[in-house]
C-alpha cells in the first residue's frame, strides 16, 4: 500500500484510498492492482527472461488494455533493478536527479519497493509504492525516483512514444535510458 509523505512537516498520508484521493487531486493517479495473480517465480526473480517478462505483462492485459485506451499509451516494457543491475549507481543517478518528461511517468510495481518524491505546489511529497502499486506522474511533473532501503524494484513502464524514457533535466540537458 502507497503513502505520501510531506518532506518539509512530515505530514504522512496512509491508505489506498486516501492516498487515491490525495493524488488524485495533482493529476496523480494511483491503483491497487495487487500482484496475487503472478507466480512466486515471476514476482521475486530478478533475472526474468523474455518469455517471464512477457508472461508479466500477459497477467496483467486487461488493466494495460484499459490505460492504453483511457490515456493513448502504445507500448510497455519491463524494468529491473536491483543490486544485481549492472551499473545500479550510475543507472540511479539519471533517476535519482530531479526531472521531467514530455510523457506520463507510468509504473506499476511487480515487486520490491521504491519512492517517487514529486514537486506539489512547491512542495516536495515522497510517494512510497510497493507490489501491487500503480502510479501514473503526469508529463510536465517535476519528480525523481529512489530506490529505498531494499534496494530492489521490478515494474511495468508504459509509454506513449517507442523512445521510452527520456528526461528532461532541464532546458538544456536530456537522458533516455540508454545513456
Amino acid at each position: 500500500m502507497a503513502k505520501v509523505v510531506f518532506r518539509d512537516s512530515g505530514e504522512t498520508i496512509e491508505g489506498s484510498e486516501n492516498v487515491k484521493e490525495f493524488l488524485s487531486k495533482y493529476g496523480i493517479v494511483y491503483e491497487r492492482w495487487g500482484v496475487d495473480r503472478l507466480n512466486e517465480n515471476l514476482r521475486s526473480n530478478y533475472d526474468l527472461t523474455q518469455e517471464e517478462q512477457q508472461a508479466i505483462i500477459d497477467a496483467y492485459k486487461e488493466e494495460l488494455e484499459r490505460l492504453k485506451k483511457e490515456k493513448g499509451y502504445i507500448t510497455e516494457d519491463i524494468v529491473v533493478l536491483s543490486e544485481k543491475t549492472p551499473n545500479l549507481d550510475q543507472i540511479m543517478e539519471k533517476f535519482k536527479r530531479e526531472h521531467h518528461h514530455v510523457d506520463d511517468e507510468v509504473r506499476f510495481v511487480v515487486d520490491g519497493s521504491g519512492i517517487f518524491p514529486v514537486k506539489i505546489e512547491g512542495k516536495i511529497v515522497d510517494i512510497y509504492v510497493e507490489a501491487g502499486d500503480l502510479i501514473v506522474v503526469p508529463a510536465g511533473a517535476r519528480h525523481w525516483f529512489e530506490l529505498d532501503e531494499n534496494k530492489k524494484i521490478k515494474c511495468i513502464r508504459v509509454f506513449k512514444t517507442p523512445a521510452g524514457w527520456e528526461a528532461i533535466y532541464n532546458e538544456n540537458e536530456k537522458a533516455t535510458m540508454n545513456d
